[in-house]
């Protein structure tokens, strides 16, 4: 066990639950609640998805040997609301997160310290790592919102319910004790 192994088996799993969020969230959501906005100048969920995908597939392929702004990335265009089917929603959504998490698991200890660019700024790759974990989870967290706001007293809570504080600790406690 090194700390450098470690450190890529624990952002994987921060990833996928961020990703886990995301997932749960849009479950409980219609098509049309995909495309709700609350003014003009308010991002839908279909569009924060678009616009994560995007920057996911520029950020991630050739992660380590190409700019992660990719030339072919339109991200003007990812702004726009023209995802026409939760089907072809949850195909960019898991396109994103697929190169992502495909780029993750093939890093090893060696690539942390290594360099990469953003835009032509250096950065490790630990803190690309850290910079795109902390990005996602701001989106991730304005998904959850929006489809909270959406469901109101309909919404399924995604984490520990109001009041449910004691008997949440009580069955993790219970379940870790056995460990």
């Amino acid at each position: 066990m090194t700390i450098g192994n470690e450190y890529l088996k624990s952002v994987v799993g921060r990833f996928n639950s961020v990703k886990k969020l995301g997932d749960d969230t849009i479950r409980q959501l219609t098509e049309e609640d995909l495309h709700w906005a609350y003014h003009a100048e308010s991002n839908s969920i279909a569009i924060i998805v678009k616009h994560m995908s995007g920057n996911m597939v520029s950020r991630w392929t050739d992660f380590l040997t190409t700019d992660g702004e990719k030339d072919y990335r339109n991200r003007d265009d990812e702004f726009t609301d023209d995802i026409s089917s939760i089907a072809k929603l949850n195909e960019i959504w898991e396109k994103g997160w697929n190169t992502l998490i495909d780029t993750l698991t093939s890093l090893s200890e060696r690539d942390l310290l290594k360099t990469i660019y953003i835009r032509g700024e250096g950065h490790t790759v630990i803190d690309a790592i850290e910079r795109q974990l902390s990005h996602y989870s701001y989106h991730v967290g304005q998904i959850v919102f929006i489809g909270k706001m959406i469901k109101g007293e309909q919404w399924n809570s995604l984490s520990i319910p109001k009041g449910k504080s004691k008997e949440y600790l009580q069955e993790m406690l219970e379940k870790h004790q056995g460990k």
